[in-house]
């Protein structure tokens, strides 16, 4: 199989990009594409074909963003290329396709500020006058090439139920589900409870860390937070003197805080969250905002505790009510397990071979 990757782009390293790092594994000589690459912050000795976003002296590419379709169409694969695997939340499934190749697009979510969450940017009360008008006319140009593009991807794979239904949704297309990679084998167990909380996030608005940050003032509960992001400064204005800030750490001491901490608090409502797992793994009961992929990937009474409301009066209301649970340790790592990155990789293989074969014989 002569197979071409592409991934939206490379600045920060998160869930998505944990994907495509697994992609590149299963085909290291693919041809591998992206709009722009950071390699200080990820896949550092990965060499990637960018786009000419990637020579625009420009600090934040995200105001760029109604460049991004234009870029991603200027890439070619070679002719040679049977197969084009996306793994895609916006731009990378509009990729051209090459005469008789098929595109399977590993799709982590539809693209949410032109979607399901568009009202909510409008909302963010940090945006300017100048966005709040530019946005609106943006997105519709950009909602119409996001479904035009989706309907010429072959086989979609979607990241959970939660965006399955989203694919189903927004593209009118079918999809299969493979949940991403976690690091089972790296992220493991030691009987330690030092008794505080503990959040591993990217700091920005839509994660609502916010409420965490509020709650354990509140409560007088420590909290550490691993991370780093636009949000900073803003939660340590807010923060009490129970929550500390830890920046962004190497992996190593990101998975000694899982092993420390008494649980993890994920308030974030995300197509998957690979952090809860990776707690799980290492044997921590998760407290969760109830929507999302995390009502896929945490057990109610066995590896967690759901909060109903994406506010802070919920979540407290979820932390006292986790502190009268009594939850597994072994359990919270049983099903972390279902996400290993190996049964990842072996269904992956298993899809992209069987839509191979089924391309080759109706030829």
């Amino acid at each position: 199989m002569n197979v071409a990757l592409i991934h939206d782009y490379l600045e920060n390293k998160g869930g998505a990009e944990a994907v495509f790092e697994k992609l590149i594994e299963l085909f290291p000589k693919a041809e591998k594409y992206t709009l722009f690459h950071d390699k200080s912050k990820v896949l550092k000795k990965v060499s990637m074909h960018t786009s000419f976003i990637q020579k625009i002296p420009f600090k934040d590419y995200r105001k760029l963003v109604a460049l991004f379709p234009l870029a991603v169409s200027s890439l070619r694969v070679p002719k040679k290329t049977e197969i084009i695997l996306s793994s895609s939340h916006a731009f990378a499934k509009g990729i051209r396709k090459n005469k008789g190749a098929i595109h399977i697009c590993y799709c982590h979510t539809p693209m949410r500020y032109a979607w399901d969450m568009y009202e909510d940017y409008l909302k963010n009360e940090n945006i300017s006058i100048a966005f709040k008008i530019g946005f609106p006319i943006a997105m519709a140009v950009i909602r119409k090439w996001d479904y035009f593009t989706a309907k010429k991807v072959d086989y979609f794979i979607a990241n959970s139920k939660n965006v399955q239904e989203r694919i189903k949704k927004y593209y009118r297309k079918e999809s299969t589900v493979i949940y991403p990679p976690v690091r089972t084998k790296f992220f493991t167990p030691q009987k330690k409870n030092e008794g505080f909380y503990l959040i591993v996030s990217r700091l920005v608005s839509m994660k609502r860390i916010d409420i965490a940050v509020d709650a354990c003032t509140q409560l007088n509960k420590k909290l550490v937070i691993v991370g780093g992001g636009r949000e900073l400064e803003r939660l340590k204005k807010i923060a009490g003197k129970t929550v500390e800030f830890k920046g962004e750490l190497p992996d190593e001491e990101v998975r000694d805080y899982y092993r420390r901490c008494k649980a993890f608090i994920f308030t974030s409502n995300d197509d998957f969250g690979i952090t809860p797992v990776e707690a799980q793994a290492c044997g921590k009961p998760v407290i969760a905002f109830a929507k999302g992929g995390a009502l896929e990937t945490v057990i109610e009474g066995k590896t967690g505790h759901f909060f109903s409301e994406q506010t802070s009066p919920s979540l407290i209301k979820g932390i006292k009510e986790f502190e009268e649970m009594s939850l597994s340790s072994k359990e919270c790592r049983k099903n972390a397990r279902r996400f290993d990155e190996e049964v990842f990789k072996q269904k992956m293989m298993s899809f992209i071979q069987e839509k191979y074969k089924e391309n080759v014989e109706k030829r």
